[in-house]
């Protein structure tokens, strides 16, 4: 299928390595002879049709990208700029985008982000005439049929970074720190995380329990781990945001419950959009550039209403061992069990994380 001009946007909360794709779509494309255009603001620019050339054609008929975007791929954020559109819900607003795709020439659309992001994909690919492609792209690592998503290392490395510099001053006053982390409905940050940054205990929204007994369980390993047998410096409770008690009243119950233990303070951190930031790791930059590869081979060879997928555990392989293709429609039905816990993928990681429990607290 000749293509002959190709879209680009991004969607949704960024995340770092966004760029990298972007990059790496505008690259592969030009190889192969195809304009890309970028998309400003997502689904909203979309509506709008707020296009931006992003590559050119030089002397020889080749084309290339612009200048003055060399080293983007390794910045934060995405520099075609991202939102919620309210409009592209509506039927209308996705007649809209998909007339602004056909009358701007646009043979192909990518669409990197999470797992809304590319449900909107899967609507525009089945109500339009362009075919469309995605690219899971999320720090939650909450899309359905792929083992990861771009930005999910990066956001672990921040998240490591930071426990580990509060396990220092902890380590100092003799403190419990309760940090939160993004994540939504997934506790896959706080899971991966607790394990790496040696924490003590970890709160997840996978594994629901009422307020008192979570108050009830901490108290045990603060006991524990300050008690004069064990005598630990610190300890660290990684929370998932998606755990509905908030940390500062945990830290407040969890304070007045510990009263009598002799130097010992209960304080809070809620990391935030600080985990979104950041120059985007080896492994995001990696997975950006093999995922971009494949979502323009899947629109050159005709290929619509799919996803690009890092070992997918459904869908079909592709030419990159790592890489294959997802319907869009499957990675929403796998999205919901992954999050309503009928997933493969979350029994196994409860799974691991109740052998894990004991030895957190160890």
């Amino acid at each position: 299928m000749s293509v002959g001009r190709l879209a680009v946007l991004t969607s949704g909360g960024d995340a770092p390595g966004m760029n990298a794709a972007i990059w790496a779509v505008m690259k592969v494309a030009a190889a192969r002879g195809i304009d890309v255009v970028g998309v400003e603001r997502g689904f909203d620019g979309l509506v709008d049709g707020a296009f931006v050339d992003l590559t050119r054609r030089l002397a020889d008929g080749s084309v290339a990208p612009i200048s003055g975007l060399e080293g983007v791929a390794g910045t934060g954020g995405t520099f075609l700029g991202s939102s919620r559109s309210a409009r592209f819900r509506d039927r209308e607003g996705r007649a809209e985008a998909a007339r602004r795709l056909a009358d701007a020439g646009i043979g192909g659309l990518v669409v990197i982000g999470g797992n809304g992001s590319l449900t909107g994909a899967h609507l525009l690919a089945t109500e339009g005439d362009v075919p469309v492609v995605g690219i899971p792209a999320t720090i939650d690592n909450d899309v359905g049929g792929s083992t990861d998503a771009i930005g999910v290392d990066t956001a672990l490395n921040t998240i490591i970074d930071a426990c580990d510099r509060l396990s220092d001053t902890a380590r100092s006053h003799h403190r419990a720190f309760i940090v939160e982390v993004m994540g939504r409905r997934s506790g896959y940050l706080a899971m991966a995380s607790a394990v790496a940054a040696v924490a003590d205990a970890v709160l997840l929204p996978e594994q629901p329990a009422p307020e008192d007994q979570v108050v009830e369980e901490l108290e045990r390993v603060l006991r524990w781990s300050f008690s004069p047998e064990r005598n630990k410096p610190r300890v660290l409770v990684i929370k998932a945001e998606g755990v509905p008690t908030p940390v500062h009243r945990l830290a407040e119950r969890l304070a007045g419950r510990v009263a009598d233990l002799e130097n010992v303070s209960v304080r809070t951190v809620v990391l935030g959009h600080l985990v979104r930031g950041g120059h985007p790791s080896f492994h995001d930059r990696l997975v950006a550039g093999r995922l971009a590869r494949a979502a323009v081979d899947a629109l050159v060879a005709g290929r619509s209403d799919v996803m690009a997928a890092w070992e997918p555990n459904v869908g079909e392989p592709s030419v990159d061992p790592k890489v294959g293709l997802v319907d869009l429609a499957t990675m929403i039905e796998e999205t919901e069990r992954l999050l309503d816990g009928t997933s493969e993928v979350t029994v196994r990681r409860i799974r691991l994380m109740k052998e894990a429990r004991a030895v957190l607290a160890l």
